[in-house]
């Protein structure tokens, strides 16, 4: 099987990937998350929270797609299987059943600080090896900490 040729060189490319592989894992794994929680909160904040954890997902898909494009983009085969994920992921499980809107909230505060602290360590890991990959990194990070910003916003 033929795989594709990038120009970095091979210990660049095992960082780069791996830290595209991590970024991949939490990514599916914060969609997840966020709808689970979309499907089961309540309370009187219901729908704005509701809203607001689509648009949590929304991000986190896109972004995925563009970390394991890019992986593919340098030769390296992206894994976003279930197991691979439910084996990786730094995000903690979420509760079962029906979830209070402000716990809601909480879970993704703390949901989002953990896939923002994965993504800043390999914002730093990229910086030599691979200035594309960390703007992809940079670009999403921003991206997660908006979102963060406003779920903290409403515990103000």
């Amino acid at each position: 099987m033929s795989t594709v040729r990038n120009a970095l060189p091979e210990e660049d490319l095992k960082i780069v990937g791996a830290a595209l592989q991590g970024a991949l894992v939490d990514l599916i794994d914060l969609a997840l998350v966020a709808k689970q929680v979309h499907w089961n909160v309540v309370g009187p904040r219901f729908r704005s929270v509701h809203l607001q954890l689509d648009e949590v997902v929304t991000t986190a898909r896109a972004h995925s797609d563009v970390v394991a494009e890019r992986a593919s983009a340098l030769g390296v085969s992206p894994d976003g299987r279930a197991a691979t994920v439910a084996d990786s992921s730094a995000i903690k499980a979420v509760p079962e059943g029906w979830i209070k809107d402000a716990d809601a909230v909480s879970i993704l505060v703390d949901a989002l600080a953990e896939v923002i602290a994965g993504m800043r360590e390999r914002i730093r890991a990229t910086d030599g090896p691979d200035p594309v990959t960390q703007d992809i990194l940079i670009g999403l990070t921003g991206d997660l900490e908006k979102h963060q910003w406003m779920f903290r916003a409403e515990t103000a």
